[in-house]
C-alpha cells in the first residue's frame, strides 16, 4: 500500500503540492487525472524519492520512503516513460534487460538476455527485434519494449507516464489492454497517470483528480461519472466551461 498523508512541494513561489491526501490499495491500478502543471508527476517523483517534499509524509508498505535503502527500495519498482527513454547505442533486449545487467538485481548476461526475450514477447515483439537499435522501431513498438523494460525485473510497483502519448488510437488501445493484462497477472500495484480519458476507463481500478496542489477526488473508477465534483465533471467530458480555467 502507498500512503501520502499532507504531501507539500513547493519551487520557490510555485507551490505544487499543497497537502495531498491519497491511498493506493496493494494490487490496485490507481490512475491520476488532472490537467498540465497540476504537479502530477512530481507526486511520481516523491513516492519514488527523486524529489523529497517539503512537507508530509510518504509511506510503501508502512515504510518512510525517505527512511529506506535506496537500491533495495528501487528495485521493488518498475517505470514506462512518457518519451520512451530508450538508449539508442543499445539494443533492445539490453534496453529490456538494464536493470538485470547492473546493480544488486545483475543476472548472468545469458540469463538476462533470456529474460528479456521473454518479457517482449509478453508484449508481442518477436526475437527477431532484441538485436535491432530503438531508432529501427515504430512508436507503437517503442512503447512496448518501455513497457517490457518495466516489467523485466518483476517489479512490485509499476508507474506508467503517459504510457499512450503519441500513438494512434489503434496502438493506444493495444497498450491499455497491455497494461491492464500484465498489471493483473503480476498482482502489481500500478500508478498511472493520464490526460487520455479512454486509458483512464481502460485501465484504472480507482481515480484520483489532482487540480490546486490537492485531490479534489478519488473513488473507483465505476463511480468517477456520478461524482458531482465540477472539477471532475468539467476534466472527464472535455468542457472549456466550468471551475477549471482555461486560456482562450
Amino acid at each position: 500500500m502507498i500512503t501520502l498523508s499532507g504531501v507539500t512541494k513547493s519551487f520557490g513561489s510555485n507551490h505544487v503540492l499543497r497537502g495531498v491526501d491519497l491511498t493506493v490499495g496493494k494490487g490496485r491500478s490507481m490512475v491520476v487525472i488532472g490537467g498540465s502543471g497540476t504537479g502530477k508527476s512530481i507526486l511520481i517523483k516523491c513516492i519514488l524519492g527523486l524529489v523529497t517534499p517539503d512537507g508530509g509524509s510518504i509511506t510503501v508498505d508502512g515504510r518512510d520512503v525517505t527512511r529506506v535503502p535506496r537500491d533495495a527500495f528501487l528495485a521493488r519498482f518498475g517505470m514506462l516513460f512518457q518519451g520512451g527513454a530508450l538508449f539508442d547505442s543499445l539494443p533492445v533486449w539490453q534496453n529490456v534487460a538494464f536493470r538485470l545487467l547492473r546493480g544488486e538485481l545483475a543476472r548472468p548476461w545469458a540469463e538476462a538476455k533470456s529474460i528479456a526475450i521473454e518479457k517482449l514477447a509478453r508484449v508481442g515483439l518477436g526475437a527477431e527485434v532484441a538485436e535491432r537499435l530503438p531508432a529501427e522501431l515504430s512508436g507503437g513498438m517503442q512503447k512496448r519494449v518501455g513497457l517490457a523494460r518495466a516489467i523485466c525485473a518483476d517489479p512490485e510497483i509499476i508507474f506508467f507516464d503517459e504510457p499512450t502519448t503519441g500513438l494512434d488510437p489503434i496502438m493506444a488501445g493495444v497498450i491499455n489492454d497491455l497494461i491492464r493484462q500484465i498489471v493483473t497477472e503480476m498482482g502489481a500495484t500500478a500508478i498511472t497517470i493520464t490526460h487520455d480519458m479512454t486509458s483512464v476507463r481502460a485501465i484504472a481500478d480507482d481515480v484520483a483528480m489532482i487540480h490546486g496542489g490537492k485531490i479534489r477526488w478519488t473513488g473507483p473508477a465505476s463511480e468517477m461519472d456520478a461524482s458531482s465534483d465540477p472539477y471532475v465533471d468539467q476534466f472527464i467530458h472535455g468542457r472549456a466551461e466550468g471551475p477549471i480555467e482555461t486560456l482562450r
